[in-house]
C-alpha cells in the first residue's frame, strides 16, 4: 500500500529529552515501547505552523484565536455528530490537570469519587493527592475484552456516597471502546444517585477494527452533569505542546471549573498548544487515516507474532487506541521476576501493569504507536526471556 505519510522511518530522539527514550540514553540497547507518546513524525502542515511560529522571533503571551474554537466545534460535530457552542469549550493545558480541576470544583476533601480498574495511573494519583476517597468499580475480562459489572457500580455508587465519577472513554489500559448502550447505562445510574460524570476522551478519535467511538453526550440527554476532558494531543503525537479542552455545557458547572481553574493559574495556554491544537483538527484528518491504518496494523502484527511464538501471553486486542494490555499469568513468574525479566534482558520498557492498579498485576502495557521494525523486535525479545 503506497502511503502519503512516512511511518515506516524511525525518528532519531535521543538527545532530545524525550522521556520516552531516556533510558535508552543509558543503555543503547534499550527499546521504548511504553508511555503513550508515538515515534512518528507528524504531518508537514503541523511542522510548518511551528516553523512559522519560530521563525516570528517574538514568543509572548498570546490568546486563543476564534478560529481555533470553529475548529474545535467543527471537528466534534464532524468526527462524533456532537454539536457544541463555542462557549462550551474551556481551554486547559492538559487533560490530567483538567481532571484535578474537575476534582476540586465539584467535590469536597474527603467525598467518594468512584474509578473502574485497571485504570490510567494519574486518575488514583489525582484523587488522593487531591485528598478525596478512591473507590474502585474492578472491571470484569469477558471474552477478551473489559466489561462494566452494572450491578457492583450501582452498588459502589450507594454504598460510597459517590459524588463524581471518573470515567475513561476509550478505557485506558484495556482498549475497550464503550457502546452506546454501555454509555447510557453508566449515564442513567449517575444521573440517579446525582453523580458527576467526568469523562476522559482523550483517545476518541483513535477507534479501531470498525469501532466507533461516541461521547457521552451523543448517547442521551446527560449535559445537565457530565463534564467531558479530551485534546488533539494523544491524536497528533503533540502531546508537548501542552493543550487540551473541556466541553462543559451546563452553565453552573462550567462556572464552577473556570472559577477552580482561574483559582490553580491554569488558565493560560501556551502558544504552541494554541497553534497545534487548531493546526491538527484543521489539517490533520489525511494523516489520522493513514495513522488508524497502521496502527491496526502493528496491532494485529503483536497479536499474531505472540500467538504463535509466546502464546501463554493473553493480548487483550484494543478496540481503540495504540495501548495494548498484556497479560503474562499464564507464565510461572512472579511480577517483580517478569517486570526484571523485560526490562533487564530484553531490553524492552512497557508499562508495568500494577501501575493501573492491583489487578495489573502480571501485566503490562504495550505501546504500538511505532515503526513496525520496533514492534517485531520488541515482541521477538519479550518472547524469547519467557519460559518455554
Amino acid at each position: 500500500m503506497v502511503r502519503k505519510y512516512d511511518f515506516t522511518t524511525a525518528p532519531k530522539r535521543l538527545g532530545n529529552h524525550s522521556v520516552k527514550w531516556r533510558e535508552t540514553e543509558k543503555d543503547s540497547e534499550i527499546l521504548p515501547m511504553w508511555i503513550a507518546d508515538m515515534d512518528f513524525r507528524t504531518f508537514p502542515e503541523m511542522s510548518a505552523a511551528i516553523q512559522r511560529f519560530a521563525d516570528f522571533g517574538v514568543y509572548g503571551y498570546a490568546y486563543p484565536a476564534p478560529s481555533l474554537f470553529e475548529a474545535i466545534v467543527a471537528w466534534e460535530k464532524n468526527q462524533h455528530g456532537y454539536e457544541i457552542q463555542p462557549d462550551d469549550i474551556t481551554l486547559i493545558e492538559g487533560v490530567v490537570p483538567a481532571l484535578s480541576v474537575s476534582i476540586q470544583a465539584f467535590t469536597q476533601e474527603g467525598d467518594a469519587i468512584l474509578i473502574n480498574t485497571p485504570l490510567y495511573p494519574p486518575f488514583t494519583r489525582s484523587i488522593k493527592l487531591n485528598k478525596r476517597k478512591v473507590v474502585t468499580s474492578p472491571l470484569v475480562e469477558q471474552n477478551g475484552r473489559y466489561t462494566i459489572d452494572f450491578e457492583q457500580l450501582e452498588q459502589d455508587m450507594i454504598d460510597n456516597d459517590v459524588k463524581l465519577y471518573a470515567f475513561c472513554s476509550p478505557h485506558n489500559p484495556g482498549g475497550r471502546v464503550w457502546t452506546k448502550e454501555e454509555l447510557s447505562r453508566v449515564a442513567e445510574l449517575c444521573r440517579k444517585h446525582h453523580v458527576i460524570l467526568v469523562s476522559d476522551e482523550i483517545h476518541q478519535d483513535l477507534a479501531l477494527f470498525g469501532h466507533q467511538h461516541h461521547s457521552i453526550n451523543t448517547v442521551g440527554d446527560y449535559s445537565d452533569f457530565t463534564v467531558i476532558l479530551t485534546s488533539a494531543t494523544k491524536t497528533f503525537n503533540i502531546a508537548g505542546t501542552k493543550n487540551a479542552f473541556v466541553i462543559i455545557e451546563n452553565p453552573t458547572l462550567k462556572k464552577q471549573f473556570r472559577d477552580r481553574q482561574l483559582a490553580n493559574n491554569q488558565h493560560e495556554i501556551s502558544t504552541l498548544g494554541l497553534i497545534a491544537t487548531e493546526t491538527a483538527l484543521t489539517y490533520g484528518q489525511p494523516w489520522l487515516e493513514e495513522l488508524k491504518q497502521v496502527l491496526e496494523e502493528n496491532i494485529t502484527c503483536l497479536v499474531d507474532y505472540f500467538a504463535e511464538h509466546a502464546p501463554g501471553i493473553k493480548v487483550m486486542k484494543p478496540e481503540g487506541s495504540y495501548l495494548v494490555w498484556l497479560d503474562f499469568s499464564a507464565y510461572d513468574l512472579s511480577h517483580d521476576t517478569l517486570q526484571q525479566r523485560l526490562r533487564d534482558q530484553a531490553k524492552v520498557i512497557l508499562n508495568d501493569g500494577t501501575s493501573f492498579g492491583i489487578e495489573g498485576k502480571n501485566h503490562a502495557r504495550f505501546n504500538v504507536a511505532a515503526p513496525i521494525d520496533h514492534v517485531k523486535l520488541a515482541a521477538q525479545r519479550i518472547a524469547a526471556v519467557l519460559p518455554k
